[in-house]
């Protein structure tokens, strides 16, 4: 067994035992509170650039399997775990995740204090770090110097949207889905709904987006600081009162900026897939699956046309907005869940209906 290090830009030094690929890795260190789904998780491009922390001690029971994919290639830098399943037990499984991991040449490393680590990110925020073989060549204070002088990373949607447009075909209502970074489990919530999808990359120009006729347009999740997607926004704010939207993750926040709203970053973020969130219109709570580094201020709200319609119940955080004027309403969090749980799933079929609801009233202008 080789060993590895992880090595954090305050110099911390974690050594444990590597799997996955051979090389070096360097990246922001994140946790997720995820009990289950790491193989949705490792494959949601929304973590491109980061090497994930999995705070449940146990990773990698149940292997990896051809149907669970939220992403063709994944993005990550690399996985940290507190022990590696090496067995995995499943009656899907076609491959152990270190496997999976070699094949796509992402490192990993286990055996480490997890606990320990995830305390440091939530004391300090999250931290860029390097994840190498343990030598004795490897200078943990040139490491160091590395991580403080490297700039930070302001391309990641551009890294993870679709390069052209491609349909996915249905003979329902005519979805645009603008891609920054789609988890799969987006597309597939309204192929089951029957929806005509169009999806097109995250630079794709407004006229051409209202050029295929949509009957409802989605802004989809995707990775990084919204403020860096300066394309998304202006094309969103030439969208807004043409059709329907519904906007998840990083599609709320672009909409927001779009509004007028500021957005900043959380101290850790919210990942995983138990976090409580209220829905101020019905008084329900359900709990949610998340994955974002940044959130929208609710202050910045005053003066816009948008209202808060949920909140995390853990820190108070706005995780879903609604537009006073427009069929348009977004949500921080994943309804399509992918890992779940599925409590927001609902919320595709009030997409249907908004869809449906306007076509009406657009009939009866004609």
């Amino acid at each position: 067994m080789k060993s590895r290090l992880l090595v954090l830009e305050d110099g911390t030094v974690f050594q444990g035992i590597a799997f996955g690929s051979d090389k070096a890795s360097q990246g922001e260190v994140v946790f997720t509170t995820g009990m289950t789904g790491y193989q949705e998780t490792l494959s949601d491009p929304s973590f491109y650039g980061q090497i994930i922390t999995f705070t449940y001690p146990l990773i990698g029971n149940y292997g990896i399997n051809r149907d669970d994919f939220e992403s063709v290639s994944p993005s990550i830098r690399g996985m940290v775990v507190r022990e590696l399943a090496k067995e995995p037990s499943n009656f899907r499984s076609d491959m152990s995740l270190n496997e999976y991991l070699i094949s796509k040449d992402i490192p990993g490393i286990e055996g480490i204090d997890t606990r320990k680590l995830t305390k440091i990110i939530r004391s300090k925020g999250a931290v860029r770090a390097f994840l190498t073989e343990a030598d004795a060549d490897v200078n943990v204070n040139d490491l160091v110097a590395t991580l403080l002088a490297t700039p930070p990373i302001t391309n990641h949607v551009k890294e993870v949207s679709p390069k052209a447009a491609y349909p996915s075909p249905g003979r329902g209502k005519r979805v645009v889905l603008l891609d920054f970074g789609m988890k799969h489990g987006i597309l597939r919530e309204l192929n089951k709904r029957h929806c005509d999808v169009l999806v097109v990359p995250y630079n794709t120009p407004a006229e051409q987006i209202l050029a295929w006729y949509p009957d409802g347009i989605m802004l989809s999740n995707g990775p990084g600081d919204p403020q860096d997607v300066t394309e998304g926004i202006e094309t969103i704010r030439e969208l807004i009162g043409k059709v329907p939207i519904f906007g998840i993750c990083l599609g709320h926040q672009l909409f927001a900026l779009a509004c007028g709203a500021k957005s900043f970053k959380l101290p850790f973020g919210h990942r995983g897939a138990n976090h409580p969130v209220k829905d101020l219109r019905t008084g329900r709570t359900e709990l949610t699956s998340q994955n974002h580094g940044y959130a929208i201020d609710a202050e910045s709200l005053e003066g816009t046309d948008l209202e808060v319609t949920h909140v995390a119940l853990n820190d108070g955080t706005v995780e879903g907005l609604r537009h006073k004027k427009y069929p348009i309403f977004t949500v921080q969090y994943h309804p399509e869940a992918s890992p779940g749980p599925e409590d927001s799933n609902h919320l595709f079929d009030e997409f249907i209906e908004l869809m449906e609801a306007h076509a009406g009233k657009e009939k009866q202008h004609a």
